[in-house]
């Protein structure tokens, strides 16, 4: 009879066990972390990568090391395809942004899209303005608009990718203006700011932090901002709709994705560091003083995002003249 008595239970425990294993099956990284970005230090998402690194870090919310690789290459190219080599890799995400959608649509080469990895979040819309020199003789946007018209490719702006959102801005205006100016690419942030300083290049379209510091310093001067509505740290800069020009604000989005095939355990604990990390105040103040706009959303939520944002690139380019191949 006791016999018969301790089997029930026995059958019992392990249904138990069964019930819960999913729960001790969760994933937990056990080794370093890598965060791919696809721009030299001082570029634009690894700057966003190491200061979300930063929050993590201060909020104690990762048991392991996280470590950027710079993955330089392509305008995005060569990150992306690094980030598709990793299939089902759980100890790899990286840093996404609007070359890495652009760039599949107009190179054949770039042939990983973002359909092809795992959205894992987005965090961040980015203003823009564009800058020259605090000694240019240009004062407004209808300066440059009409000195690039009466001397086609005389003027220079420098950039990253030439499917970057500066490179799209400019082919937008001068869809829109008739006006003609080259496109000098350089490998990092740095690098552009470098070049409008030292007199190499005539403009440049910057982020609103980066540009803030230099305008502030008296070397450089706002001509024109890439947003809805005036920035409180530009109020006297006018949007390119106030300055009479009517095409859209090439939207700058940044976030994080995964390799292809990325678990369903593995893709839930990314969005859930993701969202606490957000919340931290050192990542709330990185927002503040970057004047970037909170966009966080969760894997499903992004993804839908993306394929929106392609369409509306699509759009743009298109609209801009860029030839397409995807």
């Amino acid at each position: 009879m006791r016999a018969r008595m301790i089997m029930p239970t026995c059958l019992a425990l392990t249904a138990a066990v069964a019930f819960a294993s999913p729960a001790w099956a969760e994933f937990k990284p056990t080794r370093p972390l890598e965060l791919v970005v696809h721009s030299g230090p001082g570029g634009g998402n690894d700057i966003l990568g190491r200061a979300l690194i930063a929050a993590i870090n201060d909020a104690k919310l990762s048991p392991v090391r996280i470590q950027i690789n710079n993955k330089v290459g392509g305008g995005g190219a060569s990150a992306a395809a690094y980030l598709a080599e990793k299939k089902g890799d759980p100890n790899v995400i990286g840093v996404f942004t609007s070359v890495w959608v652009t760039n599949p649509l107009a190179q054949a080469e770039a042939n990983v899209t973002m359909r092809d990895l795992t959205p894992i979040s987005l965090l961040v819309l980015e203003p823009a303005v564009l800058v020259v020199r605090a000694d240019s003789p240009f004062k407004t946007i209808n300066d440059v608009i009409e000195a690039a018209k009466a001397k086609p490719g005389t003027l220079k702006q420098s950039g990253g990718s030439v499917l970057a959102r500066d490179a799209v801005v400019r082919q937008v205006l001068m869809s829109k203006t008739g006006a003609r100016w080259s496109f000098i690419s350089f490998p990092s942030g740095g690098e552009r700011i470098s070049a409008l300083l030292g007199g190499h290049v005539d403009m440049m379209v910057i982020e609103p932090a980066e540009a803030g510091e230099l305008i502030r310093s008296g070397k450089l001067r706002a001509l024109v901002q890439f947003t809805e509505e005036r920035l409180d740290e530009f109020k006297d800069v006018p949007t390119l709709k106030e300055a009479g020009i009517d095409v859209p604000n090439v939207p700058q989005p940044r976030g994080i994705l995964g390799p292809p095939d990325m678990a369903p355990d593995v893709l839930k604990y990314y969005e859930d560091l993701i969202d606490k990390a957000s919340k931290s105040p050192g990542w709330q103040k990185f927002v503040r003083d970057n004047l970037l706009q909170s966009k966080v959303m969760n894997a499903k939520d992004t993804s839908a995002f993306l394929n929106e944002h392609e369409k509306e690139m699509r759009d743009i380019l298109s609209g801009a003249g860029v030839k397409l191949v995807r």
